[in-house]
């Protein structure tokens, strides 16, 4: 490991440094009240094939109308929209930053303040601490990686999405997805992986297992803000990167198996 990732490391409290290991079976052990790191769903439909359009039901004209926007489209109709209260009181819409055809989807919960004034989603303290856990595991923003959230707009008082805001929000993501059709996401944070997932659940209930969104393989984190709030968490956050770079590994060795 490099000097450099040492140094992301122990900016990350991580100390003794922890290391990556070689191969998908070695890979941590989850919180000891989540789960067993097990897939869930077995008999779940595979991922569609790269390129292959994601199997999406829209509910209502609205949400047919965006599931078949291209990129450009997709951008215009979230900065204009207003179909929420949230649309009051931005500054800018967040869409999303990164590499459009990205292996690696993260997905927050919505835009704080720095967000809402840049249009960028993770560019305040969180953002620069989820920069440092992607460095530690030799990934970086924009590079096979797209990072979005579950709402566009920042929420009054960075406060938690309502059910109706991020059901307003939700063909905008579904639409992401099935544009970028990446290999694996990870849900930062609980609203996040509730929203994604459609059940109520708490963080150490989800995390260590591979969870299923429309075929697509789902893990759970914490969200960077959290992390900075409770600076212990950040070695379970690391388990849980060690965890999805195995899952990733795995994933990509098995469509490389011949048939």
């Amino acid at each position: 490991m490099s000097s450099r990732r040492d140094d992301i490391l122990r900016e990350l409290g991580l100390t003794p440094v922890w290391r990556l290991r070689e191969s998908p079976e070695s890979a941590p052990a989850a919180d000891p009240a989540a789960a067993p790191a097990v897939r869930e769903k077995p008999g779940a439909a595979p991922r569609p094939a790269r390129g292959e359009p994601a199997s999406l039901v829209p509910a209502d004209e609205r949400a047919a109308r965006i599931l078949g926007m291209d990129w450009a489209a997709l951008r215009a109709a979230v900065a204009g929209c207003t179909d929420c209260k949230l649309a009051q009181g931005r500054n800018k819409t967040v869409f999303g930053v990164g590499d459009e055809r990205a292996q690696w989807l993260f997905v927050g919960e919505g835009p704080g303040a720095d967000e809402d004034a840049q249009g960028e989603p993770f560019v305040g303290q969180a953002g620069r601490l989820l920069d440092s856990m992607l460095a530690a595991i030799a990934m970086k923003r924009g590079e096979n990686v797209y990072i979005a959230n579950i709402v566009k707009c920042r929420p009054p008082g960075n406060r938690t999405p309502e059910a109706g805001e991020a059901a307003q929000c939700e063909p905008y993501l579904q639409r992401q997805i099935a544009l970028i059709q990446p290999r694996l996401i990870v849900a930062l944070g609980k609203t996040a992986a509730v929203n994604l997932l459609r059940r109520e659940a708490t963080i150490a209930s989800l995390r260590g297992r591979v969870h299923d969104w429309r075929g697509i393989p789902l893990i759970v984190t914490y969200h960077p803000a959290y992390l900075l709030r409770n600076l212990p968490d950040k070695a379970k956050a690391w388990e849980d990167l060690c965890f999805a770079v195995a899952t990733m590994r795995g994933l990509l060795a098995d469509e490389a198996a011949p048939t």
